[in-house]
């Protein structure tokens, strides 16, 4: 009977201490909230950029001649698919393409602003009416009181939106654990060249 009574003593003393350690993990991951601010430099011109399209999307679906046999009898299709080919290819956006990003943060728009860190990731062109892509971007930071941290944003980013919203999934860090919310805005942008976005991310942690 006294076995039977410290096991049932020793069980609820596990399920309290468990109960604590939960209670006291969630109010650490909402201890504090973060307000980060800096713009990206998206470049895709330029003897180094830092943005690129790795797929072109529709590109893949184009005609190509089945044998050698086929181009004499196909001269105008080949033609007409071939200037399709160059159209498709200097489109600066299309469905299905894939950009990776490998962009500088910086403090201030401009090119000579002090660098805060690096965001690096990749979009997918998921739309085939307008320009909306699929996010994945690490923001690392690489500056001040946060430096050698990172946060991890995840989302729908529709170009033709003033302001886009993205997730913040977690950091690494002084982030670990984050979540919240990034919001991302064009100061001097176009879809041919890049340009500079500016971002807010407000994180807790």
């Amino acid at each position: 009977m006294a076995f039977l009574h410290s096991t049932i003593f020793l069980g609820a003393a596990l399920l309290l201490a468990a109960g604590v350690y939960i209670r006291r993990h969630d109010t650490g991951g909402s201890g504090a909230t973060t307000h980060l601010h800096f713009f990206m430099h998206d470049d895709y011109t330029g003897p180094h950029p830092t943005a690129m399209r790795v797929v072109s999307g529709r590109s893949l679906l184009l005609p190509t001649a089945s044998s050698d046999d086929d181009v004499g009898a196909n001269n105008d299709s080949a033609t007409a698919g071939s200037t399709r080919s160059s159209l498709l290819l200097l489109s600066p956006r299309q469905f299905g393409d894939v950009v990776v990003l490998n962009n500088a943060l910086t403090e201030g728009p401009g090119g000579d602003s002090a660098r805060v860190g690096t965001a690096q990731g990749f979009a997918v062109r998921v739309s085939e009416g307008g320009i909306v892509s699929h996010l994945t971007m690490h923001m690392v930071l690489e500056a001040g009181e946060h430096r050698g941290s990172s946060v991890t944003a995840n989302g729908r980013i529709d170009m033709d939106a003033k302001v886009r919203e993205s997730v913040i999934v977690g950091g690494t860090g002084k982030f670990r654990f984050a979540r919240g919310y990034m919001l991302t805005r064009n100061y001097d942008y176009d879809l041919a060249h890049g340009g500079v976005v500016e971002i807010d991310v407000y994180v807790q942690h």
